[in-house]
């Protein structure tokens, strides 16, 4: 009986890891500027043959690197279905910038050239800008659009679900002032921070831009102020409110909306299962 046993376990071990070929895999990137080494999650695509985009996927503030497979945990299918790299770096609450408060803190030179240099080095990319999107939620979706319009030679596709563009009227909220300082004495610091003040160097077709943002969300009003300055500005972009608040559900549907975009820009051709919308 206790072969039996034996034999089912290893059985069922085989199994797993023939299901899970495609798995995510932890890695440690060494970051030079920061003198640590950042953790991040990568899910690539079963089949190795060939070079494939990748799409850089951005946390939201009290979370981590794994929040994505929380939010999509079919995010390994996906990956299979679309040939796409997916890669979601750990930032605890740092807003993804370079803090002036702290030397330490570097994630927008992490994300632009760091974590980029590493993944061409050691996956099969698409080492230019035209087989790079990077998106993310709540904070991450401002991280996202902040470092991509900041470096629009890096990334070709941006989005944003949830993001927090403009983040000054909330300036006691999710450990911000840490990175930047009180808002009412670095006043100067914060309006060069925030998404919405950051499009002076991009015009229209530098990016291809996608964010949306919950009818229920409290950081709807940000969203609707970054489309009418976009809108100003002559760069066209897409920007969906749908109904949904600030949680999982309405950034897994959201993932699809934005994921299809992306599929355009990044010219991946799929065949995946008819009940994903892409």
């Amino acid at each position: 009986m206790k072969r039996i046993i034996c034999l089912l376990f290893l059985l069922s071990l085989l199994f797993v890891g023939a299901v899970w070929a495609g798995a995510p895999q932890v890695i440690k990137v060494y970051s030079p500027s920061m003198k640590k080494q950042v953790e991040a999650v990568v899910v690539a695509p079963k089949d190795k043959s060939g070079r494939h985009p990748v799409v850089y996927l951005l946390h939201g503030a009290y979370s981590n690197d794994r929040k994505w497979l929380e939010v999509r945990p079919d995010l390994p299918r996906v990956a299979d279905s679309l040939g796409v790299i997916f890669v979601t770096p750990e930032a605890y609450n740092t807003w993804y910038f370079d803090s002036p408060m702290h030397k330490n803190v570097r994630y927008e030179t992490f994300l632009s050239t760091e974590l980029i240099d590493y993944m061409d080095s050691h996956y099969a990319t698409i080492p230019n800008r035209s087989g790079r999107a990077i998106m993310g939620l709540s904070m991450g979706g401002h991280g996202a659009l902040f470092t991509a319009f900041r470096h629009k030679d890096i990334f070709g596709a941006c989005g944003s679900m949830s993001g927090g563009v403009d983040f000054r009227p909330f300036p006691d909220q999710w450990f911000i002032k840490n990175e930047l300082g009180e808002e009412k004495t670095h006043q100067e610091v914060w309006d060069r921070h925030v998404v919405v003040n950051n499009l002076d160097g991009i015009t229209n077709h530098d990016l291809a831009i996608i964010f949306d943002c919950g009818e229920s969300d409290f950081f709807l009003s940000v969203n609707k102020e970054l489309h009418q300055k976009l809108l100003n500005k002559g760069i066209d972009h897409d920007f969906i409110v749908r109904p949904g608040g600030h949680n999982n559900e309405y950034w897994a549907n959201s993932f699809d909306y934005q994921m299809l975009f992306s599929k355009n820009f990044l010219n991946i051709v799929s065949h995946i299962d008819s009940h994903i919308v892409y």
